[in-house]
Formats: structure tokens, sequence, C-alpha cells
């Protein structure tokens, strides 16, 4: 199995299009100079996005999109939160590894005062970079992936320029990762046993390529700093290299029902895999905890080909 570059020119309906801009993460940066020469210290991050990173703010929010139940944080220290995963999420590794606490659900009301300076995560499933993400399913929406592209872009700069312009500078942008390798497109039947579903992958390059262009032009305001994470390319190296990685079973979740585990996902109380750390996937949409710690390490530490211009560690030197 090998996962391609994520091209296509297929067009894109209202049920496809508004499930698919679900899965973004950005997060902004807070940090001070302590007077030494090129050395900061980070202070806080913010978190914006969807179910990969929501550590529960949907549990105080009129929606059914909750994991706050058993198995969900098997793993985790705390047990079940609202985190979609078996343990810690990317933006938990991410904070381990500044030093910093877990940023605060902003949505919880102890979420306040003081607090709110020491980092805060305002992710929620189901979210998106549309206000109408995850609504008016069967309403007749088509576009192709470059004008689909395009509008969400335009939609993300526009925000991306609201926060500049009250003062944030630091921000890192994660791509869409390969899609059409989650379970619950796996399952889906529309791709050969093994095999990705090619066209969903190839619908999300225009938006990648897009975006780390609007890198470029963002890093032309003074001060500012925008970093693009290559999540496609990182998953990519798992799904195609896993035993590079420690991982044997990439094709299904370790907690779900049906074809590829990827049908129905993670149920209260249904008994998820034991042996989680093999499992590229946790449940139908979203990786395992063993997952979200190589993604953190390598939009902090990595290469040139994982962040653009430069990674996260360097970022809070900027």
């Amino acid at each position: 199995m090998r996962i391609g570059t994520g091209r296509g020119g297929m067009v894109i309906g209202s049920n496809q299009r508004l499930s698919f801009t679900g899965f973004w993460v950005l997060i902004v940066i807070l940090s001070y100079s302590n007077g030494v020469a090129e050395s900061q210290v980070v202070r806080g991050i913010f978190v914006f996005g969807d179910s990969l990173v929501d550590v529960g703010n949907n549990n105080y929010l009129s929606s059914i999109a909750k994991s706050n139940y058993y198995p969900y944080g098997v793993d985790f220290e705390y047990g079940p939160t609202g985190r979609f995963s078996n343990g810690k999420t990317f933006v938990d590794f991410i904070g381990k590894i500044m030093g910093l606490p877990y940023p605060l659900a902003f949505a919880d009301p102890n979420t306040n005062g003081a607090r709110l300076l020491g980092g805060v995560n305002y992710a929620s499933a189901a979210a998106g970079i549309l206000d109408e993400t995850g609504q008016h399913y069967g309403q007749s929406f088509y576009y192709n992936p470059s004008q689909y592209a395009n509008l969400l872009l335009n939609h993300y700069a526009r925000q991306l320029l609201a926060l500049y312009s009250v003062g944030l500078r630091n921000f890192f942008l994660a791509g869409i990762g390969p899609l059409g390798c989650i379970p619950n497109q796996r399952g889906s039947g529309q791709a050969p046993p093994g095999r990705c579903v090619d066209y969903v992958n190839q619908i999300l390059g225009p938006f990648n390529e897009g975006l780390r262009s609007l890198v470029d032009q963002l890093n032309k305001r003074p001060g500012a700093m925008f970093v693009y994470g290559n999540t496609y390319g990182s998953v990519g190296d798992i799904l195609n290299n896993p035993a590079t990685f420690g991982f044997n079973v990439v094709d299904r979740a370790c907690c779900g029902i049906g074809r590829n585990q990827g049908q129905i996902t993670c149920l209260p109380f249904a008994m998820p895999c034991f042996n989680r750390n093999q499992y590229v996937f946790w449940d139908a949409f979203h990786p395992t905890e063993a997952v979200n710690a190589i993604l953190a390490r390598r939009a902090v530490y990595g290469s040139s080909a994982d962040c653009y211009p430069i990674n996260m560690l360097n970022m809070t030197l900027h």
C-alpha cells in the first residue's frame, strides 16, 4: 500500500465537502523574551480545531459528537475526558514537549480569569473552517477540489488575519491528513481490501498545497511566523512504513464495528483492542495516542519535509 500525493480533479458534493473540512488544527503559541539572546519562553498555547484536538469542549455543548465515555481515554491518566483518543491528543503532546500543562477546555465553566493566560483549547468535535460545517446535508452545493479549496482558504485567511490583528504572531497550521485511509473510508467499500480510497486523498491536494502557499503570503506581515504542518506526509510515512514506527495494523480501528471496524465508531463500553500501541487508528476517524506522539515530535523537531518554513521549536525562538 502506498499513499499518493493527494491531487485530483473530481467533483465534491455537499455531504463529502462538509465531512472533509472537519479535520483541521490551528495552534497559536504565546511566548515572551526572557532577556537571553535568541531565547523565548513559551507561556501558553491556544488551540482551534475539531475532534482531533478536542479536550472536552463538547461535553458542555448541545452536540451528539461526544467521547466522554469508556473506552475513550482508556490509556489517559484522567480517563474519559472528551478526547477522541485512547490517550493523549496531538496538542497534549505538543504541550508536554514544551513543558506546558494541558490547555484548558474553553467551554468548561472553570476556565476563567487568570487561568485563561496559560493556554486555552477551543477545539470542538465536528467544527470546521466554515460556520456551516456539519450542517445542510442533502443540499446541492457542488465544487471541484480547487474551487472548494479556494473557498476554505479564503475563509481561513480572514480568520487568521483577525487573530494577527489583535497581536498574535506565532501560528502552526496543520494540513489535512490522508482521509481516504481512515477506517471509516476503508470500510465504505469504495476501494479494494488493503487499499485507501484514492479519490478522497486526491481531493485534499489543492487545499494542502494552497495552505502551504498561504503561509508564504502571511509571513510577509511584520513579526509574523506562520508554519505549515505537513500532516499528509507525516501520516503517509507511517502508513507506508508502519513497521519502522512500531505499528502492524494500519487498515482498521482498534475500537469500532463493521468492515475495517470503521462503519460504526467506538460505542460506549465497547471492548477495544489490547495491543493499542500497534494500531495506527483508534476509532473510525482518529489516530491512536502512539501516532499522536509521533506527529507531535515531527511538528516540534521535524525537518523541512514535516514543517514549512521552520519547525515549532524554531518558531518559539522567532
